[in-house]
């Protein structure tokens, strides 16, 4: 077994079945027999008696959300202290898991990585100086209520403040899950004007929360009236729902995106034990239906910080026809700090993967700059020396080649 699967195989879920010829989802084909153990069925955890019918409706998922300490309860131990903040936690930052994306919890690891990112913990308690409540800049950038336009030809459309997991890492905490921010008719219909005045868009991002909170009708009303805006070139989707609602993406939905592409998706896989057997007929469906799709990691300390983790996850996404995209620092979010690593743990990861594995799994490390500065690529310095027209470049092996520039 190779390194990567052996790192691979550490990290998945200890009580997953992979037994199963199908992953629990009505019509879904057979598995090629060597993928199913890299990609294991979710164990449900509590809800082993739910039927397939309901478990497999994502509608149901979102119905029976964790979003009480009494259920909460009943899935892993809470430590005192936790029980103790939870209240003051949730009441800044609401909780909600799907039943999917909590029965990946490992009970008997207080730091599993599924854990960190989706139940509430007092350390988000913690402010420091430097956080922010909009560390990007986003309301400032607002020509019109729900739309950020920063770069030139693209802008951040924003249809809901629902998703169906509450990331404890989240950078817009500030209006996410809050109902009193949700998208009403006229901020969509005043954000697709906007869009309609300016030629120069020719890339709309749309986001929330997460746009695939919204019915299919809805989605589509708003995709339809896009596609009709002649300069308007490229839609993208911004969702976690593969990662924690992948019954969320039905055959009716992928046809109905099928019908406006180009769709780019781009989703968010932080660790291989979210590439579950869902996640992966989940991603089958989007491709099959033409949407390419890319994966944004955010750097966690103690969730994915070290390079055999972020390898191993790479390489499972590849398989899922998931392009590692970004690997984003963790933003300046307030109550946040504790998931933030140095910006050279990042550069580091990088370094441990570009030239130890295809550069297919090699994303870009970026730094979205505080207080709307953008995304800022960081990379590790590969020129050794540069004089005149003679550089000295370091390989990944941590050789040295000569390399002659041309004359001007």
């Amino acid at each position: 077994m190779s390194p990567t699967e052996t790192a691979a195989s550490a990290i998945a879920p200890k009580d997953a079945t992979s037994t199963e010829d199908r992953i629990g989802m009505p019509g879904a084909p057979a598995f090629i027999p060597h993928l199913r153990a890299r990609f294991p069925v979710a164990p449900r955890s509590i809800w082993k008696d739910v039927p397939d019918s309901d478990w497999t409706k994502w509608q149901w998922q979102q119905r029976n959300r964790v979003t009480s300490l009494d259920v909460l309860d009943k899935i892993l131990p809470i430590p005192a202290a936790e029980r103790q903040a939870f209240e003051e936690v949730t009441a800044q930052f609401h909780m909600g898991i799907t039943p999917y994306y909590a029965s990946l919890i490992d009970p008997d690891d207080p730091r599993c990585p599924i854990r960190q990112q989706s139940v509430p913990s007092a350390a988000e308690l913690r402010v420091l100086d430097t956080d922010l409540a909009d560390p990007l800049a986003e309301e400032r950038d607002m020509p019109v209520p729900g739309l950020t336009h920063r770069y030139p030809d693209r802008v951040l459309f924003y249809v809901t403040h629902n998703c169906p997991v509450y990331c404890r890492h989240c950078t817009r905490k500030r209006k996410v899950a809050d109902p009193s921010r949700s998208a009403l008719k006229k901020q969509l219909d005043d954000g697709i004007a906007y869009i309609e005045s300016h030629r120069e868009v020719r890339d709309v991002v749309i986001s929330g929360g997460d746009p695939l909170s919204l019915s299919d009708d809805r989605l589509d009303d708003i995709l339809g009236r896009l596609r009709a805006i002649e300069h308007v070139e490229i839609i993208r989707l911004g969702t976690r729902n593969p990662v924690t609602l992948p019954q969320r993406i039905t055959d009716d939905l992928v046809k109905m995106l099928a019908r406006h592409q180009p769709v780019f998706v781009n989703t968010h896989f932080n660790h291989p034990r979210e590439c579950t057997a869902e996640a992966y007929e989940a991603t089958r469906r989007l491709a099959d239906a033409g949407c390419p799709i890319g994966n944004q990691m955010v750097l966690l300390r103690g969730v994915n910080d070290d390079p055999a983790t972020v390898k191993a996850l790479n390489h499972k996404l590849l398989m899922m026809r998931v392009r590692p995209y970004y690997i984003y620092q963790c933003d300046l979010a307030k109550g946040i700090g504790h998931f933030r690593t140095k910006v050279s743990k990042g550069i580091e990861i990088l370094k441990c993967l570009r030239g130890h594995t295809s550069g297919l799994a090699v994303p870009y490390f970026v730094v979205d700059a505080p207080n709307g500065g953008g995304k800022i690529p960081l990379l590790h310095d590969y020129v050794v020396a540069h004089e005149d027209n003679h550089l000295t470049l370091c390989n990944y092996a941590g050789k040295t080649y000569c390399y002659e520039e041309p004359e001007e």
